[in-house]
């Protein structure tokens, strides 16, 4: 029995290559001969960082960033009245702009959780489940603020999956 120098994993007398880590076994444990990757294999690719398809952050300019933060993180804490604040104040920013609409989908969601949640209020798991959902869109839109207090134009988890307002 040979024993890999790499792992120490017991292997056969007749195998080239660890079965554990791919190390050439060329000979004796002490050989010298021995690496993990000594042409057989090729070294392992670098990682790559897969690029997040809901960070449009990329897509706005650093100036229209900093200069519209502040509207921007309104639109989160105020909700529809940091929306029309936002609005009143005739801000073309890019950037406000996509928070205006990720905080109208906050709107809209939390709306229907109520409409649901009192038009169901008999039952006993409706509204709770409906006050859930709305703790959970709280927290969301907490992350959401503190994101664009960073300068980061993410779409939220969850309200990302509707598609209107885009």
């Amino acid at each position: 029995m040979k024993i890999c120098p790499i792992c120490n994993t017991q292997l056969e007398d007749s195998v080239v290559f660890c079965n554990n880590c791919g190390a050439r076994i060329s000979g004796q444990p002490g050989d010298g001969n021995t690496s993990r990757f000594d042409g057989a294999y090729p070294p392992p690719p670098y990682q790559t960082p897969v690029p997040n398809p809901y960070d449009h952050t990329s897509e706005f300019e650093p100036q229209d960033i900093s200069d519209n933060k502040v509207i921007s993180m309104l639109v989160y804490l105020m909700g529809i009245v940091g929306v029309v604040i936002a609005l009143l104040a005739g801000s073309t920013s890019k950037y406000a702009g996509f928070h205006v609409r990720q905080a109208l989908k906050f709107t809209v969601v939390e709306t229907l959780l109520v409409i649901v949640g009192v038009l169901l209020c008999w039952t006993a798991i409706v509204p709770f489940a409906a006050v859930t959902a709305y703790l959970v869109l709280f927290v969301i839109k907490i992350i959401s603020f503190f994101q664009v207090c960073s300068g980061k134009a993410v779409e939220p988890a969850i309200i990302r999956n509707l598609n209107f307002l885009r």
